[in-house]
Parts: structure tokens; sequence; C-alpha cells
């Protein structure tokens, strides 16, 4: 059982851009559910201790669907992650890995079944969105450092 979510990571406003120069070349604009960025994104996967048994950090055009592949190779069980995973292709992939990804639905689709135990770990993938801050925190701190 793991958990799985990316975060942006931003390297300067987007205003600023064309004067950036620290990663020029590597970061790249993204786009959230709270809009564009200039960045990085952090792939991270978790498993029920909280341990990281997988992550990858992508310019912020990566789709979070593409890199699933990759950080979840050596899992096998299931795998909760947010509407941002949905993929009938990517679900049947992993199914046939011997990993089942579990993710909530948009609000236009139908209801799917699914079992009252996967329904509550579903709704712990706060722990994953708490991993992800304080890394989140922790690099801005180093990216600050880098620039200065």
């Amino acid at each position: 059982m793991a958990f799985i979510d990316s975060s942006s990571i931003e390297v300067c406003h987007n205003k600023r851009i064309t004067r950036n120069k620290v990663f020029k070349g590597l970061a790249k604009r993204g786009k959230t559910t709270s809009g564009w960025f200039y960045g990085f994104k952090l792939h991270l996967i978790i498993n029920e201790k909280g341990e990281v048994p997988s992550f990858q950090l992508t310019p912020g055009n990566v789709s979070d669907v593409s890199i699933v592949d990759i950080l979840s190779k050596d899992l096998m069980g299931k795998l909760f992650g947010d509407k941002g995973y949905l993929s009938t292709h990517l679900k049947q992939k992993l199914i046939n890995r011997g990993l089942e990804l579990l993710t909530s639905i948009r609000s236009n689709m139908k209801q799917k079944l699914m079992s009252f135990q996967d329904k509550i770990l579903l709704r712990k993938r706060s722990i994953i969105e708490t991993v992800n801050d304080q890394l989140k925190i922790f690099l801005k701190s180093n990216i600050l450092v880098i620039e200065a």
C-alpha cells in the first residue's frame, strides 16, 4: 500500500521567468490547480509507514500520469492518488503489473463501486500532502541559498 502525489516547486515568479538565470534550461513552465508556475515538480510515493520509497524531481511541464510507471516499478498492492492520476490506460498497465491504482473521481464522472476500506484509505492521502509540504519547504530554502 502506498500513496502518490506531486507538488510544484517554484523557482521564480512568472513575471521574472525571462530574467531568471539560476535554473535556465532545467526549470520549465507547468500548470497546477492553482495556476501556472515556473520551476520543478516533486513526484513522491510514500508507504503506510510514512517512508519515501521513490521520488523524482522533474521539470514543471511533466505530467503526473507520465511519471507513475517509473516511480512505482518496485511496488505491489494498492496505490492511492488524487484526480491528477486518472487514466484508464495507466490503470490497466499497473493492474497487469500487480499494482491497483485507486483515485477519487471527477464530478462529471460516473460513480464506481469501491470497498469501504479503500474509501477510508483514499481519505488518508493527507499524509502524503503533509510530507510533500515539508519537503517543499526544505527544497525552497535550498533553492534560495543557490540563488544568493
